[in-house]
């Protein structure tokens, strides 16, 4: 692996995933309208199991103990439980505000990960060392 980025390994595939999710979703919009409302919430869920599957590999990878990956699947699962929450709210005041057209639909939801991104960053001054 090239300078050593080993530890990108399961975002790269989480990455690819929720890619190919996200290209199969407009494919079927576009071309198979009535498979695209049977799966309706279902398809977007794929990427978020993904995410999911992604806290037990990385403990594998680095070799927790039991008690270690509880702590670790624990904070790992309040951190998606607040990021959802944070993004759920932004997107809920961009669907109330007056947005301008180029920021609704999928670069409105691009748009709101950044805001909620940003928000995290926040987060990181306070366990600096």
């Amino acid at each position: 692996v090239p300078n050593n980025m080993q530890y990108l390994q399961t975002m790269s595939y989480i990455l690819i995933i929720a890619a190919v999710v996200q290209f199969l979703e407009t494919v079927l919009r576009k071309f198979i309208p009535p498979l695209y409302k049977a799966l309706g919430i279902y398809l977007p869920l794929i990427t978020t199991n993904c995410a999911v599957l992604g806290i037990p590999l990385i403990n594998t990878q680095r070799g927790y103990n039991l008690g270690m990956t509880l702590v670790y699947s624990l904070g790992a699962g309040l951190g998606f439980a607040m990021a959802l929450v944070l993004f759920s709210g932004v997107r809920e005041r961009m669907a109330k505000s007056d947005v301008p057209a180029s920021l609704q639909g999928v670069s409105g939801a691009l748009f709101a990960a950044t805001l909620v991104s940003m928000a995290f960053f926040g987060f990181q001054g306070l366990f600096a060392n």
